[in-house]
């Protein structure tokens, strides 16, 4: 068998089925939905200016906002959790990671994965929210083969036409040109294998693509049912406890900031009525927990 990295990670996987002198995942999170089970894995974090959350507020203003909803104001590092879906015969994956060529400080996927015992060749589905680098460029290692290589892969037709168009380039500002590039060297690679899907459809059984679009054009969340009460994976939907305080606020990391905001504040307000639970990508670590009503907006309650 040549060596690779998939080969080393088959056989750290294997020692973890076994139980043999493997610690638990670093930062990893588990939930039960229904007859199935929600594994929350770590991909590290990223490091950014603290102006990019909320780059309309003062400076004083926006460390006001961040103190009264918990959040440093010396900086901002948000997590990055890749939630997998085991039921039945399924294994699924919300996303994919940054990969090895991102940031120095994500694309720890793939190690935390041997950790947690999941074996990448066992994953039936991969799932996007969206096609930012922090969740697409995991598709490939750094020996540059796929990581999931039994896969199908689904997104969203509007997210997938989006980052595919030739001049989505041109019209990406500077700052995000190389988004585009990364994602359309990438792309390209699964088209035989990608199954593309609109908003509202059950994207696997038990799972539903809900619309969550100005993030990114295409951006979708989706809903896991089978449980009495509902899980959503929501990608970057909504981000930072901040948001959930002030859900109007037009992010720095949004592409269509006044959609993003009407559709953040509608999705929370669906959360909170139907107490749904929630993973957010870029909440603190396991990203998991509840929404409720607070002072005429929303707070989040982790799990």
């Amino acid at each position: 068998m040549p060596i690779s990295r998939r080969n080393l990670m088959k056989g750290t996987a294997a020692l973890a089925l076994a139980g043999l002198a493997l610690p638990q995942a670093r930062a990893m999170g588990r939930l039960a939905v229904g007859e199935g089970e929600l594994i929350i894995v770590s991909d590290g974090h990223m490091t950014l200016p603290l102006e990019f959350l909320f780059p309309d507020l003062p400076e004083a203003e926006l460390k006001a906002l961040l103190a009264a909803n918990g959040m440093p104001t010396d900086g901002y590092s948000p997590d990055c959790n890749v939630t997998f879906l085991r039921a039945g015969d399924r294994l699924a994956v919300f996303d994919v990671g940054a990969g090895p060529n991102f940031t120095p400080t994500t694309g720890r996927l793939f190690d935390n994965m041997g950790e947690a015992g999941i074996d990448p060749a066992e994953v039936t589905d991969v799932i996007f929210t969206h096609a930012h680098p922090d969740h697409l460029w995991g598709l490939f290692d750094d020996f540059d083969e796929l990581v999931f290589p039994n896969a199908a892969y689904r997104m969203a037709e509007a997210e997938w036409d989006f980052w595919r168009a030739e001049d989505t380039l041109d019209k990406m500002p500077e700052e995000r040109k190389s988004f585009v590039v990364g994602a359309q060297n990438r792309l390209p690679r699964i088209e035989e294998s990608i199954r593309l899907f609109k908003p509202g459809a059950e994207v696997i059984p038990g799972v539903e693509a809900v619309d969550t679009a100005g993030h990114t054009p295409g951006h979708v969340s989706f809903m896991v049912h089978g449980g009495v009460e509902p899980v959503l994976v929501a990608g970057d939907a909504v981000t930072n406890f901040a948001s959930f305080a002030q859900p109007e606020l037009r992010a720095g990391s949004d592409q269509e900031p006044e959609l993003a905001a009407a559709t953040r504040a509608k999705l929370l307000e669906r959360l909170a009525v139907e107490k749904a639970r929630l993973i957010g990508y870029h909440l603190p670590h396991p990203g998991a927990g509840t929404v409720e009503r607070k002072d005429g907006a929303y707070r989040f309650v982790a799990a």
